[in-house]
C-alpha cells in the first residue's frame, strides 16, 4: 500500500497502463492469428487488408512501448513474406 499520495497516483497510473498495454498487445495476437488463418486457408481477397491491419497494430504497439520496434519490424517481415508466397 502506498504510504504518499505521490506514490498512490503512481499505482493508478501503473493500474491503468498496464490494462492499455495488455489490450493492445491481446489485439495484435488476435490480427495476427486471423492474418495467419487467412494464409493457410489461401483467401486471396482477405490478405492484403488484414495485412494492413496487422502492420497498423503491431506498429501502434511498438510506437507506445509495448513491444520492441525491432519485434514489431520481424513480425510484420515473416508475415509480410508468407503472405506474398500465399499469392
Amino acid at each position: 500500500m502506498a504510504n504518499h499520495k505521490s506514490a498512490a497516483k503512481r499505482a493508478r497510473q501503473s493500474i491503468r497502463k498496464t490494462t492499455v498495454n495488455n489490450a493492445r498487445k491481446s489485439t495484435v495476437k488476435t490480427v495476427e492469428k486471423s492474418l495467419v488463418k487467412a494464409i493457410q486457408a489461401k483467401d486471396l481477397k482477405a490478405l492484403p487488408e488484414l495485412l494492413k491491419k496487422f502492420t497498423s497494430s503491431v506498429m501502434k504497439a511498438a510506437k507506445t512501448g509495448v513491444i520492441k520496434k525491432e519485434t514489431a519490424s520481424r513480425k510484420i517481415s515473416r508475415l509480410s513474406t508468407r503472405v506474398s508466397a500465399a499469392k
